[in-house]
């Protein structure tokens, strides 16, 4: 056995002993290696940061990092260069990628569509699975997409790869039985709900402007789709739903605290923003608020906005401090909505990811809590 093939087989055990590679998919696993889509230079997420791994200078690195539980990205900033602003092309860690196979539920002769093909390994998993011809993928970026279509041109089962704007969906081959995405969404796309069967499965990496993000297994009904949350994830946001957020000077002219008073709260909002579920909760429940942070020597101060550009706050973190001095401007309390949706939160015993759940009807998007006529705090006034 190769060492490739045994860092593969150990992976996909521990995958399957994990509970989020099932076994119908297992074979799909150990056809398609998962260095066959990783380029000679790349960055593993190894938690403390990005590890930059060249294949030439360490070989037994570079394979273990592609057999590692771990998000490789291959592309930053676009293409532009490898400054490491900002990741725009990955492939997701092999447990977020076995997990969303498994909530999509495919059975055979199931035609499905992907959103964000990436490198491509996705996508061939699902097409050694389905058959190619079941399966059609669908990349924004050109030069991404072609090194896609170079690692299917090695296979023998390769997917419809396509070119184009994920959010249009591609109705050429619709309806499709499933759908999946690979970039996280505060919206999703009507085209694509549009283009599921009636009753078909769409799963997604469902990500809120204010933060956080989870994996949504919505079922499609018409112009409806509807379904709860399965866990946590964090994925790259769809290029078209990067918020570009206005300049300070518009929500405050003026010098700072302009005609904002003096509060106090309790509430960290470190306890906020640096939860993921405490910040997806939040994010859920006011999807029109975000946050920027600067952070100082022992202090960190929080700003949050509207996207309606009336209203803000910021509240001050002080290492070792009880209290923390808040000032509020405009129509809207914005950190006191914040805190209220953290309290009700916290009343109900801190659900986790999976008692949220989403309903998306005609662009209008509804969470809730256990069930769709249990809707989050701000939904009922």
């Amino acid at each position: 056995m190769t060492a490739a093939a045994d860092a593969q087989l150990q992976l996909i055990d521990r995958l399957e002993a994990s509970g989020a590679l099932t076994p119908d998919w297992r074979q799909a696993f150990l056809d398609v290696g998962r260095h066959l889509f990783l380029p000679d230079v790349f960055w593993a997420s190894t938690g403390g940061g990005y590890e930059r791994c060249d294949r030439a200078e360490s070989p037994d690195r570079w394979m273990e990092l592609a057999y590692s539980d771990v998000a490789i990205v291959t592309q930053w900033d676009g293409g532009a260069d490898d400054g490491q602003r900002e990741p725009t092309s990955s492939v997701s860690m092999p447990t977020m990628v076995a997990s969303m196979l498994r909530d999509l539920d495919v059975r055979d002769g199931h035609r499905v569509w992907e959103g964000g093909t990436g490198p491509g390994w996705n996508a061939a998993l699902l097409a050694y699975r389905q058959g190619a011809h079941n399966v059609v993928t669908v990349e924004l970026d050109p030069a991404v997409a072609a090194q896609a279509a170079a690692n299917f041109r090695a296979l023998e089962a390769a997917p419809t790869a396509v070119v184009g704007d994920a959010a249009d969906g591609y109705p050429p081959s619709a309806p499709y039985d499933r759908g999946i995405l690979t970039c996280s969404v505060r919206e999703v796309p009507a085209a694509v709900i549009g283009q599921i069967r009636l009753q078909g499965v769409l799963v997604l990496p469902f990500a809120p402007l204010f933060g956080g993000g989870a994996v949504a297994r919505l079922t499609v009904s018409g112009t409806t789709a509807e379904g709860p949350f399965t866990g946590s994830s964090a994925f790259m946001r769809m290029r078209q739903q990067r918020y570009q957020a206005p300049p300070v000077d518009d929500y405050l002219p003026g010098d700072w605290p302009g005609d904002a008073a003096q509060e106090h709260t309790t509430l960290s909002p470190l306890d906020v923003v640096d939860d993921w579920l405490a910040a997806f909760v939040v994010g859920l429940a006011l999807p029109d608020l975000y946050y920027r942070r600067s952070d100082g020597d022992g202090m960190t101060t929080l700003w949050l906005f509207d996207t309606a550009v009336t209203s803000w706050a910021t509240v001050d973190f002080v290492d070792g401090a009880s209290r923390f001095e808040v000032r509020q401007s405009g129509p809207r309390r914005v950190w006191s909505e914040v805190e209220d949706v953290v309290r009700w939160w916290e009343k109900e015993g801190r659900p986790g990811f999976e008692r949220f759940g989403l309903t998306v009807d005609g662009g209008e998007h509804r969470a809730w809590l256990d069930e769709p006529a249990n809707p989050l705090p701000s939904a009922r006034g």
